[in-house]
């Protein structure tokens, strides 16, 4: 499986649903969709058949029917497409949007400390100030838009 995932938001409704039960068939995922997003049966078999193309899923012949087993893990999927976005990003607004998502999530008290012994661990050796990352061998005050 590459580091490059490309994962669209309903087919990580889909994901998730084969990520929890680790193993199911198409008919547990269409109900679970029915009942939590109101989708049609139609709807979940094309984002299925999309997840097996891309080498998402693994597929097992169980009697008329399929079994559906993850090929990338939750773990790995989650980090693929986390550090896509922030590569995505100027260096100088990663600090502000981890921030914000902090802001905006539940977080436990023990992921709490977590994020509290990392940044402790990372605060020793980081800069002043992360430059510009926008256009090679120019500045730019991205940081100013981001107050």
């Amino acid at each position: 499986m590459s580091d490059n995932v490309s994962i669209t938001d309903s087919e990580w409704c889909v994901m998730r649903i084969v990520w929890t039960l680790g193993q199911c068939t198409s008919r547990q995922i269409i109900d679970e969709m029915e009942s939590k997003n109101d989708w049609k049966p139609s709807t979940t078999k094309t984002l299925i058949t999309r997840l097996k193309n891309k080498g998402y899923l693994n597929t097992k012949k169980q009697g008329t029917g399929y079994l559906y087993s993850p090929n990338i893990s939750e773990k790995d999927a989650m980090n693929a497409v986390s550090v896509s976005l922030f590569n995505n990003m100027c260096e100088m607004k990663v600090g502000k949007e981890i921030g914000t998502i902090i802001d905006n999530f539940a977080i436990s008290k023990s992921d709490i400390q977590l994020l509290i012994d990392k940044l402790t661990a990372k605060q020793k050796d980081a800069p002043e100030k992360v430059n510009c990352n926008c256009l090679e061998n120019q500045y730019r005050k991205c940081g100013d838009d981001m107050k």
